[in-house]
């Protein structure tokens, strides 16, 4: 019985610790249009597929349009967060080809966690 015990307080502490990953930072900095980060800095197009490691990602295939609103920067200059529809994520900036620039004077700042754990 105790051994069954030992099994699932383990089995809990691994959840946990993995749980707990997909809460840090992505980045420390990151550039938007607005302090807000509402407003479109452009519009891609996807040049292939991408399948996001979780949640936080956005999936989308070949050829759709992609809103683009955030730029990390410093460190993860390789991922950009932005929406297909009514989906947001983060995604490859090199699985994307800009289309058209809305924004092209970038504010850079530095991110936060929010209230639902999604940080950019």
């Amino acid at each position: 019985m105790a051994e069954i015990s030992v099994h699932r307080v383990l089995l809990l502490a691994f959840s946990l610790a993995k749980c707990l990953e997909g809460t840090k930072l992505l980045a420390h900095l990151k550039k938007c249009g607005d302090l807000e980060c509402e407003t479109l800095l452009s519009r891609a197009l996807a040049v292939r597929d991408h399948m996001g490691p979780d949640c936080r990602f956005l999936n989308f295939t070949e050829g759709e349009e992609i809103a683009v609103y955030v730029k990390l920067a410093g460190e993860r200059e390789d991922l950009w967060a932005g929406s297909k529809g009514k989906d947001f994520g983060f995604f490859p900036r090199d699985a994307v080809q800009t289309e058209e620039v809305f924004i092209s004077e970038e504010i850079e700042m530095s991110t936060k966690v929010s209230k639902f754990i999604f940080s950019y």
